[in-house]
């Protein structure tokens, strides 16, 4: 071998054993970018990971509620439940504040309403809106306490408690629940005095039938009244209560949500 061919040998052996030569330098970058990697994904998957477990159950989602007086300044409220005048004759389980509240599109669908109202100088008043499911299971308790009869004069003279449920004014699940259902009657602006429907709010009986035959012609007229200006807002009326409206096209029809009746609460969610 010449003394060129050996140089020429001894070259290529040196470009060849440096390409596959890592400095140990380079070993350490490298370690350290896969290990910078690892701990990215895993922060990631963690973060996933306690998003979902935060994430709000679909019952207790508020965001779409509003307070009624923020839409409707001038409705009255009577909030039975928050009291304990009414059937049970005790403050109801998730009532924590003397507040109204339905879904963005009930209001509006209420203030609707209000507007026709006005102009036979009437506003309305309410005896409940949304009811959370705290509030139903409260019932349905209630309903099993055969020693509790303390209201039945006022409420329900005429029937058993098996009988209210049987009949459909109290019922295990509430379409208030869903938010877009309200109990309501109508007051003259200036005096405040009930327009005359025949019956009180929650009185379980054949008389509180929104087409009963046992109320006076008055009586009835205002109830159609009441019916066709809720109609026209895009409400619809149950058979069994001439108080009880529920928004036609309601936005969570299979939803039943548990949060409590609390206008803090709707203030911070939005």
């Amino acid at each position: 071998m010449s003394d060129a061919d050996y140089q020429l040998d001894k070259e290529e052996n040196f470009h060849s054993s440096s390409i596959g030569f890592i400095s140990p330098k380079s070993k350490i970058i490298i370690s350290v970018s896969i290990v910078a990697i690892f701990l990215i994904a895993l922060i990631v998957i963690i973060l996933v990971v306690t998003l979902e477990d935060e994430k709000i159950p679909e019952d207790m989602d508020h965001s779409d509620f509003v307070i009624v007086n923020d839409v409707i300044p001038d409705v009255l409220l009577e909030l039975r439940y928050f009291t304990s005048f009414n059937f049970v004759g005790a403050r109801i389980d998730g009532y924590e504040e003397p507040v109204a509240l339905l879904t963005k599109e009930a209001a509006e669908g209420l203030k609707k309403a209000s507007e026709r109202f006005k102009e036979r100088d009437l506003i309305i008043k309410i005896w409940d809106s949304y009811r959370p499911k705290s509030a139903v299971d409260h019932f349905v308790r209630w309903s099993k306490d055969f020693n509790d009869y303390k209201m039945k004069d006022y409420f329900f003279p005429d029937l058993t408690k098996e009988e209210v449920f049987a009949q459909g004014f109290v019922a295990t699940k509430s379409g208030h629940s869903r938010g877009s259902t309200l109990d309501m009657t109508l007051v003259y602006k200036k005096n405040g005095t009930e327009l005359d429907f025949g019956t009180g709010f929650d009185f379980f009986g054949n008389r509180s039938n929104t087409n009963s035959t046992l109320v006076t012609e008055e009586q009835q007229s205002n109830r159609n009244y009441l019916k066709e200006v809720m109609e026209e807002s895009g409400f619809e009326n149950l058979p069994e209560e001439w108080w009880h409206y529920t928004l036609k096209n309601e936005p969570f029809p299979n939803t039943y949500f548990n949060f409590p009746v609390n206008a803090t609460l709707i203030k911070q969610g939005n």
